[in-house]
């Protein structure tokens, strides 16, 4: 029994091995942890459950039988981070460069499966060269399973994909459909093309960190939604953003100790809005004094900066934020604030986080490379996505909400539950000059008149009491008794109950 028992141990030193010390050593020279130790980082100690340990590629061609490592190329799992179940796959450079073969698939594909049937996330570590060559088709079918199952737990069970070294090719597609990308910089990339097929088609030279690397796909394309600085920074954030989600579409997401008052004051908001409505002011600043200890876990800081999206918590629950950002663009909604604050307020919605918007936005961006650029369906994304959503929503103006972007942002009249406004509020079809300009079209060359005009309508109209007085604002309240106000909603809405008309599923303006 001894010797069975010894022999267990060894096979299993030799799968910890991966390819072997020396890709390993390879693998630490380049700053990059190895699939096991970014596990390690990854989970709580000691929770890791491994599955497939022993598992071997079964191909024989050019040569393969002669080469074969337990495992397979990636590290498949579950385990628990902060005591909540999460399934892990964790592919390994080490071996073959991590590409993936017909049973590193079926590896994959397992846990997908169980994470589905426990209702649990899916965190995948990629680092992998791409498809294994060697077995042509039956690895690029292995390829197609992984998506197929990509798609099947969209909206059921959380999906994070970390990018920890090269994802090239049909590679890309599997994270392209999780709910969250995170890179690690100047050592993970994502490209269906490189840089040499690039040169050879196109002409253009381009590295690979120019054609696909952290900073390019968290500035530039949107494809991830942060960039991190290593491999232990990256691991420890996906750490932090899981405590934000439900393991599922059935449950809520968890709610944590607070020591932030739900009746906080916090007076300081009372002059955040300049008296200038030209003059612009950070909406970071409102986020942070609002949420629990000022916790904000924002998500694509460095795309479409004029839209600002993230997870924070309101007394101990977690919320889903969407604010226009005066600094940039005037927080004026355009193609890609658009696209970017759609897709999150769908993923709130697919798993019960409750969206909290902040609203501050004179219009959409006007120009001809909008208008070629399909702002109309680009912009009907996010009316789509807030007007389908069914959590509690919450939406606070804060100051100019104009035209098309006030019904567009969460209003009443796409089944907003509270809408607040502060008496800063200006709630109108347009600015006062341009609707003066337009009413009075006539008077246009006098100055005096049109200044005149403009007052009235300013007076009249650059307030929130009339929209309050048709019921289109819940209240119109103090800024600093904000937080308290939404802690308030959100308590009450706890138990709201919405659905919408039967349908196979809808057919957003894609």
């Amino acid at each position: 029994m001894k010797e069975i028992l010894k022999e267990l141990e060894d096979r299993r030193a030799q799968a910890r091995l991966g390819g072997g010390q020396k890709r390993i050593d390879a693998q630490h020279a380049r700053g990059k942890l190895t699939a096991r130790e970014r596990i390690e980082v990854l989970l709580d100690e000691g929770s890791f459950e491994e599955m497939d340990m022993f598992v071997t590629h079964r191909c024989t061609d050019f040569g393969m039988e002669k080469m074969s490592y337990p495992g397979d190329g990636v590290v498949t799992g579950s385990g628990t981070i902060n005591g909540r179940l999460v399934y892990v796959f964790s592919q390994d450079f080490t071996v073959f460069g991590g590409s993936l073969s017909e049973t590193h698939a079926q590896k994959i594909c397992k846990v997908m499966d169980m994470a589905m049937r426990v209702g649990a996330p899916v965190i995948g570590l990629n680092d992998s060269g791409g498809a294994r060559i060697q077995e042509g088709v039956a690895s690029l079918a292995g390829y197609a399973d992984v998506f197929q199952r990509n798609v099947l737990a969209s909206g059921v069970v959380p999906q994070i994909s970390v990018i920890m070294g090269p994802c090239a090719g049909g590679a890309v597609y599997s994270p392209a459909m999780t709910d969250m990308i995170f890179m690690v910089k100047d050592s993970s990339y994502m490209f269906v093309t490189g840089p040499d097929v690039v040169k050879t088609v196109t002409n253009e030279v381009v590295t690979q960190e120019e054609l696909g690397g952290a900073i390019t796909h968290s500035t530039k394309s949107a494809v991830a939604d942060k960039a991190f600085e290593n491999d232990v920074e990256a691991l420890m954030q996906t750490r932090r953003m899981f405590d934000f989600l439900p393991l599922n579409n059935r449950e809520a997401a968890p709610v944590r100790p607070s020591f932030d008052g739900a009746d906080r004051v916090e007076l300081s908001l009372d002059s955040v809005v300049p008296s200038n409505p030209n003059k612009p002011y950070d909406m970071h600043e409102v986020i942070e004094k609002i949420v629990d200890e000022g916790d904000f876990f924002e998500l694509q800081p460095l795309h479409a900066r004029n839209m600002i999206i993230g997870l924070a918590r309101m007394e101990g629950q977690t919320v889903g934020i969407v604010a226009n950002q005066p600094m940039v663009l005037a927080g004026c909604l355009d193609i890609d604030s658009s696209k970017k604050a759609a897709r999150f307020v769908r993923f709130c919605d697919c798993f019960n986080i409750p969206i909290l918007t902040l609203v501050d936005v004179p219009g959409f961006l006007p120009g001809t490379a909008q208008e070629h650029g399909g702002i109309i369906k680009h912009g009907a994304k996010l009316l789509f996505a807030f007007g389908e959503a069914t959590v509690p929503k919450i939406t606070v103006i804060t100051r100019k909400a104009y035209g098309g972007a006030y019904d567009v942002m969460s209003s009443k009249h796409l089944r907003g539950d509270m809408n607040y406004a502060w008496p800063t509020a200006e709630i109108a079809v347009m600015g006062a000059k341009g609707a003066v300009e337009i009413i009075y079209r006539a008077e246009r060359d006098d100055a005096d008149k049109i200044a005149e005009r403009t007052k009235a309508y300013e007076s009249h109209f650059a307030n929130p009491f009339v929209a309050a007085s048709k019921g289109f604002i819940d209240e119109v309240i103090m800024p600093h008794s904000t937080r308290k106000r939404i802690c308030r909603s959100l308590q009450v809405l706890k138990t709201k109950s919405l659905e919408n008309p039967w349908k196979k599923h809808d057919n957003i303006p894609l």
